[in-house]
């Protein structure tokens, strides 16, 4: 019997594994980078290790560090949760070698499905479904588009679409550049394209007695960067005669590479029902808890129970009703999907939801990690009710002090086509990002909230900011930027000028407003250089700004920390609108800077391999005069 696991991990998914051994009455140990210091996965657990540094190759991905870490605290037994060394077999190997018990699958299994160019090899021998694999240089045109993928890789990256052959010998250098980059492995292959497929994957688990359950399958075709954004259990694509041939296909996967434990069998699927597999990962998914949600199993004690010897039964139980699960990501869909960072004031999310999260009030969200804040997962008896609680529940959370993809998800749950079930990989590209990004407050009224509860505050705090007047009449002015839009107030006593709205009362944390003969409601969160008024956040405009702030005109600033990956340009070199200038890497993405309009590139003052902070200029672009 297990006594004590380390998680080898952070956050979320370190306090998730921790949320089962508290229940089973299993000792929790916990590792910790700098960065994560007050993280709560680290309160979470009955003993941590430090593990110096920030950056995951000098703390997570440290196989002795960690094999040190569970001996310090007495762990008999090792969880990698996901990412980081979650499928490296080599690790596994350590654990196993070191006395210890391995939750996962044996490090041959690892090893084999590691490789996605011998895995398709394997799985093609057994007879599950797959996409034929093409050698780079002997792509043709008849085969377009196609995707470039790095053999190692995951999570999106060394991944790019191909449509035009000139474009094919650049996407296989940049892939292969961010797979050693990412994984240490520079493989790379090609498969064909499929413009508007389905991500469709089946849940296993497999105990040490040759039982193998396809637990159920779960439809994860909403995505960003080819990384997963909305989850749900079951699939509304797949019928009764599609998930049978599904589940075969996933158990002949597990039973081909002697499987233990869970894991996920992945498949790019079409409208008609075909289906092709992807790759098998190894470990437990992000997205698990939607299966969780709908079988009523808890798939990390299950886990354990397989480490220990448990035998399964026979079958999985049925599912009933519907999971939606969403990920909640510090970033701006809007401006190319940019990671934020900053410090999140407040974080909480009603309503009957599980929240699955690795941050709290207060934590602060830096660049070493993946954006992620939370899971949020809504079940109910209809895939449709269980939107609508999602939606809801994401729309009264208060999530102050970095921006989130919140409204993103909130306008997708409410889309009639994703209500419809007609949903793909390709989704966001064919809705268009603005329109699913547009935000869920009324800007110029959360505006009025805010000049109304700053009045207040400034009334409780015996602050005047306007000074004495004698002119009753002469309105108070305040102005907020929300993104690039600037909103002025303009009020007198309890009416804003020029509209029908009467302030019925206020305090610094609620606002009540009249407009037009309806009485509305706002929460408001105040913080150094933000208001948050229900969904809205708003920067105040001071009314004067300092000297020698104002950068060059065409200067190009960094949107996060993050480290020089590449440059594209020399300085004196003419550049054309949209054209990249230079990749920054942050937070596992890279982010491509690119020239704003025609001209110029004055002065370029970084070089690669340089880390640079937000806000610091990366270049000067001066634009050509017509």
């Amino acid at each position: 019997m297990i006594t004590n696991i380390l998680a080898a991990n952070r956050g979320e998914i370190a306090s998730r594994v921790f949320r089962t051994c508290a229940e089973l009455g299993i000792a929790r140990s916990a590792v910790f980078s700098d960065a994560d210091a007050g993280s709560p996965h680290v309160d979470d657990a009955d003993a941590a290790v430090r593990l110096p540094g920030d950056a995951p190759s000098q703390t997570y991905l440290r196989v002795d560090l960690l094999i040190e870490a569970a001996k310090a605290t007495g762990a008999d037994a090792v969880h990698p949760g996901y990412g980081f060394l979650s499928e490296n077999a080599a690790f596994a190997r350590a654990v196993l070698d070191a006395g210890l018990t391995w939750i996962g699958p044996p490090p041959e299994a690892i090893e084999t499905m590691g490789s996605k160019v011998e895995s398709k090899r394997i799985m093609d021998a057994a007879g599950v479904p797959v996409l034929s694999e093409l050698d780079p240089p002997e792509v043709t045109e008849a085969e377009l588009p196609v995707l470039v993928k790095a053999s190692a890789g995951g999570g999106g990256r060394g991944m790019r679409i191909v449509r035009a052959l000139a474009e094919l010998p650049g996407a296989v250098e940049s892939a292969k550049a961010e797979a050693a980059s990412a994984f240490g492995d520079p493989t790379v292959f090609c498969e064909r394209y499929i413009e508007t497929g389905r991500h469709i994957e089946v849940q296993v688990l497999a105990d040490q007695h040759g039982t193998v359950w396809a637990v159920g399958e779960r439809e994860c075709s909403i995505q960003r960067r080819h990384q997963k954004v909305i989850e749900e259990a079951p699939s509304p694509l797949v019928d009764g005669p599609m998930r049978e041939k599904l589940f075969d296909a996933a158990r002949k996967a597990a039973g081909a590479i002697g499987y233990v434990g869970a894991g996920t069998v992945e498949f790019l699927a079409t409208n008609d029902g075909r289906f092709y597999f992807l790759e098998m990962n190894t470990r437990l998914q992000v997205e698990h808890p939607v299966t969780e949600l709908v079988t009523g199993l808890d798939l990390v004690a299950l886990q354990i129970r397989v480490a220990e010897g448990y035998e399964l039964p026979a079958e999985p139980p049925e599912t009933t009703g519907h999971a939606i699960e969403v990920r909640l990501y510090a970033e701006d869909p809007a401006a190319d999907w940019q990671p934020q960072t900053g410090t999140l004031h407040r974080f909480e999310i009603p309503g009957d939801v599980r929240v699955d999260s690795g941050v709290r009030d207060g934590s602060v969200i830096g660049v070493h990690y993946d954006p992620m804040l939370a899971k949020v997962i809504a079940w109910a008896p209809t895939r449709a009710e269980a939107a609508r609680k999602l939606a809801a529940s994401l729309t009264a959370a208060q999530l102050h002090g970095v921006r989130t993809n919140r409204d993103l998800l909130v306008n997708v749950l409410r889309h009639n086509e994703f209500l419809a079930g007609n949903i793909d990989t390709a989704f966001f590209d064919r809705h268009g990002l603005a329109a699913l990004s547009a935000p869920l407050g009324d800007e110029r009224l959360a505006a009025i909230a805010a000049a109304f509860a700053d009045a207040a505050a400034n009334r409780a705090g015996k602050r005047f900011p306007g000074g004495w007047r004698n002119i009753r009449s002469a309105p108070q002015r305040k102005r907020y930027l929300v993104g690039d839009s600037e909103y002025e107030v303009a009020y007198t006593g309890d009416r804003v000028e020029g509209e029908d709205i009467t302030l019925v009362r206020a305090t610094p944390e609620q606002v009540v407003l009249d407009v037009a003969g309806v009485r509305r409601s706002f929460d408001v969160g105040r913080y150094p250089g933000l208001v948050c008024v229900g969904p809205v956040a708003l920067a105040p405009v001071p009314r004067f700004t300092e000297p020698g702030s104002a950068l060059a005109a065409g200067s190009l600033v960094a949107p996060m920390p993050g480290t020089v990956l590449r440059i594209a340009v020399e300085s004196g070199a003419s550049v054309r609108a949209g054209e990249p200038l230079l990749w920054l890497e942050a937070m596992k993405m890279e982010h491509k800077i690119t020239a704003p309009a025609d001209g110029v590139v004055a002065e370029l003052p970084v070089s690669v391999g340089q880390q640079v902070e937000m806000g610091a200029v990366l270049a000067v672009v001066k634009e050509q005069q017509s």
